[in-house]
């Protein structure tokens, strides 16, 4: 589970949750949309020490869901993909890229509560 926090001007940081005690720090940047492009961002996941993760390093890059004007229960999510910089061991090789969605759970933090009903297109 991504856990993002605000920082300064367009800094954010992290961590991602992999459970069993599987984590990363991360450092993040958002980068501006266009008028017709959505928001990007760039992540650093780096692993703890003392943990699993000792050494680990994954860059992430992608973007943020389009935002329908008339969205009816829209929620948010990241698009992107990731790629393992170091290797952690024989059959995790640095190199190895993924694609990923991150979606807001509802109720988390800054998210909206959770809506009422269904929505219809």
């Amino acid at each position: 589970m991504f856990e993002l926090r605000a920082g300064d001007g367009s800094q954010f940081g992290g961590t991602l949750d992999m459970g069993n005690d599987y984590a990363l720090t991360l450092r993040g940047t958002v980068e501006p949309g266009s008028t017709d492009g959505p928001i990007g961002f760039h992540i650093i996941g780096l692993g703890i020490d003392n943990t699993p993760t000792a050494g680990w390093r994954y860059d992430y890059r992608g973007v943020t869901s389009v935002a329908w004007p008339n969205a009816v229960a829209q929620i948010p999510c990241l698009l992107g993909t990731v790629i393992r910089v170091h290797p952690h061991g024989p059959s995790a090789p640095a190199g190895v890229t993924a694609s990923f969605i991150a979606v807001r759970q509802p109720g988390g933090p800054g998210s909206a509560p959770a809506p009422q009903g269904e929505a219809t297109p």
